[in-house]
């Protein structure tokens, strides 16, 4: 969200003030494509402020674009090549804004000192309202500001209390009658989709019937593949839809297609009666979507979800989920055992910064887990039985998924025999987070990696379904038969 200026940053200085603004103001510039000239609170300066942006809506990978170093005045600037409107996210440590932005512009923004009366201690994400500098109100991200200022008021309560089903129904309702007096006149196609689709995913959220929301906010319309709402909320209702609607078709199984068939034709065939996917189009993403998520279910083997997605890649005539496809088959590829592990920097329990690298050379059983996921916890001690059995063998890694650095420091502490490497995972740097390298979506994750850095189980099996056995079997650790006779 947008907020409105934040003139109180350099208010003492008029003159100064003027001076920015001028500087800073929006504008069509042809000679470059987005610039984005900012100037922070001076807390800030000195530190590294990051551009970056989605590759896509489907599989949400996060990109850098650009960065830079905040200077002594606070002021910085970053670049993109843009093609289309879109957001982008700006970030400093864990402080981070969201800017929508759209080709062939220079934004002026101004960012807040963090409001100090909040405990930042826990090192998750701080999202801040970021000013725009020299815009006027029919300027996108002011548009957006001054919607979601109406969805605050319209959904807030100053009870604290939760709206019944019925009552957010009438909400949104009125919400759109607002929208439809409000922004009758804005010429602006991002900001109308916006507005349509943001209110339809608040009906989505409340389940307000969802065969009735694709039918009137998908079918028989464009896909806006670059419209991040759209995506939001065409994500949302097809959420496992393939699922539903194979299991329709009787003596056919999802599984038994996918992980031993492999066959795309026959997926396709299957979901062409549906009544939402006659449209190709629609079929299409709904499968690319559905598939990007069985890659990482526990029900479907990885190889099959590949070879399907590889099919589709080479069988689509359309360009973006051509590019799709060869975006996940592009992970899919880096992830495979006998890749390179990706590399990743983390907080450890003394407050340093520690890195996969520092344990070149030696085998890596490597997790991830959470403090509010009790099946990842009840791995945590099978772990420390095989740190006893394997510890001069191979080194164990977890990474604490939490938001809160609190949690994980107290889990630490009520955990002292807990012995090994046990990190955070740190978000207050430009560069990827071990989370984000390991293509992380829940709470818990295992990957074995050999002593020379390469993947050799990914995803690996947790201690409870038998990763010993695999260990047993790279180590030779059976127990030794003496030779008859010999004593």
């Amino acid at each position: 969200m947008v907020s409105k200026s934040h003139y109180s940053l350099i208010k003492s200085d008029k003159k100064y003030l003027f001076v920015f603004v001028l500087f800073l103001f929006v504008s069509r510039v042809f000679s470059q494509n987005v610039t984005v000239r900012g100037k922070t609170h001076q807390s800030y300066a000195g530190k590294i402020i990051g551009l970056f942006t989605q590759v896509d809506n489907i599989t949400k990978i996060n990109q850098r674009d650009d960065l830079d170093t905040i200077d002594s005045d606070g002021f910085f600037e970053l670049a993109l090549q843009c093609d289309f409107t879109q957001p982008v996210f700006l970030r400093i440590n864990n402080v981070v804004a969201k800017l929508y932005v759209q080709p062939d512009f220079v934004y002026g923004i101004t960012v807040p000192e963090l409001d100090q009366s909040y405990n930042y201690n826990n090192d998750a994400d701080l999202n801040v309202n970021i000013g725009i500098v020299g815009t006027d109100s029919t300027e996108l991200n002011a548009l957006i500001f001054d919607y979601e200022d109406l969805v605050n008021k319209m959904f807030s309560s100053e009870e604290k209390r939760f709206f019944s089903k019925p009552v957010m129904f009438k909400k949104a309702d009125s919400l759109k009658k607002i929208c439809d007096k409000r922004y009758d006149k804005i010429d602006n196609d991002y900001f109308k989709n916006y507005v349509e689709y943001s209110i339809a995913s608040i009906n989505a959220s409340v389940s307000r019937g969802e065969n009735s929301l694709i039918d009137a906010y998908v079918i028989r319309k464009p896909i806006l593949y670059n419209h991040y709402e759209y995506m939001q909320f065409f994500n949302t209702c097809f959420s496992g839809y393939v699922k539903v609607a194979v299991s329709i078709n009787k003596g056919q199984s999802l599984t038994n297609i996918i992980n031993v068939k492999e066959d795309y034709n026959l997926l396709v065939n299957l979901l062409k009666n549906d009544k939402f996917l006659k449209q190709d189009s629609v079929r299409e993403l709904v499968l690319i979507k559905n598939l990007w998520d069985f890659y990482f279910s526990p029900d479907f083997e990885q190889n099959g979800v590949k070879n399907i997605v590889t099919q589709l890649n080479q069988q689509t005539r359309i360009k973006e989920h051509q590019r799709i496809t060869s975006t996940m088959l592009s992970y899919f590829n880096k992830m495979q055992p006998g890749t390179l592990a990706p590399a990743f920097i983390a907080r450890s329990r003394d407050n340093t910064i520690s890195t996969l690298a520092s344990y070149k050379n030696r085998w890596v059983y490597l997790n991830f887990f959470s403090t509010n996921n009790t099946e990842s916890l009840k791995e945590m001690p099978k772990i420390a039985a095989l740190k006893r059995k394997y510890g001069d063998k191979i080194s164990f890694i977890s990474v604490c998924l939490d938001d809160s650095l609190k949690t994980y420091r107290a889990y630490l502490k009520n955990n002292p025999k807990f012995d090994w490497a046990i990190w955070f995972n740190d978000n207050s740097h430009i560069v990827r987070t071990a989370k984000d390298s390991y293509f992380v979506t829940g709470t818990e994750a295992y990957f074995l990696i050999n002593n020379k850095g390469y993947l050799v189980y990914s995803p690996a099996i947790s201690p409870s379904k038998g990763i010993e056995y695999k260990f047993n079997l790279l180590f030779k650790t059976g127990k030794k038969k003496n030779k008859t006779g010999i004593r």
